[in-house]
């Protein structure tokens, strides 16, 4: 393997446990519109692909039609945008963790499916400033992931090529982005999914071993 540049990672689940207020914001939507909601854990299998993803899987079949689907993200982009840091916090260690592959010299992003000025909000409210070199969402532009085109344009920017530079994430959709953009891949067991990212190039079961990792001593 080529010596590691950048570290890419998705966020809900692998930077930010964000299941509350994705839950509360998205169950609020449903009880706006007389739909059944859902218990909080229950989300942890309905995100991760995104908006339109999440509310196609919340409501009832006969309520996925086109108008209505947009009057229900409406609803659900505005409640989460005031509210998405109500219970969102960094998980243990991984503040820390970040740091020290800044410290180090690598080049770090952030590539979500969650809308893009949610992604950018989340982060800066919840890093500290200078930490990531590149922040992405979803874009209407750019396909989602597991799509690969925003993880080439983030190397491009950063002048790397795909295999120095890890992929990091908690479900199966980020290791079919890693796979489709030919980049390592990390998954992590302490986000919503764990049972997915078995198959990853590098498990690991706490932010404290992203450091060694990066550095070539797992």
């Amino acid at each position: 393997m080529k010596k590691i540049k950048a570290i890419l990672f998705d966020l809900d689940g692998t930077l930010l446990d964000t299941i509350d207020d994705i839950a509360d914001s998205a169950n609020y939507t449903l009880e706006r519109f007389g739909y059944p909601t859902h218990p909080v854990d229950a989300y942890r299998y309905f995100v991760g692909q995104g908006a339109d993803y999440l509310l196609s899987a919340i409501v009832p079949e006969d309520a996925r039609v086109p108008w209505n689907m947009s009057s229900l993200k409406k609803v659900y982009i505005e409640r989460y945008n005031a509210h998405s840091l109500d219970k969102t916090r960094p998980y243990d260690g991984i503040v820390e963790a970040v740091k020290k592959l800044r410290e180090a010299g690598l080049k770090l992003a952030v590539i979500s499916n969650k809308p893009d000025q949610a992604t950018k909000d989340t982060v800066s409210s919840t890093f500290p400033e200078g930490l990531f070199d590149f922040l992405a969402g979803a874009r209407p532009d750019v396909p989602l992931k597991p799509d690969p085109t925003i993880v080439h344009i983030v190397l491009d920017k950063f002048g790397i090529s795909p295999e120095e530079a890890f992929f990091a994430g908690d479900t199966i959709v980020d290791l079919a982005t890693a796979k489709n953009a030919r980049c390592p891949s990390i998954g992590v067991t302490w986000g919503f999914r764990p049972e997915e990212v078995t198959g990853a190039d590098f498990v690991i079961d706490d932010p404290s071993e992203l450091p060694g990792l990066a550095a070539g001593r797992e």
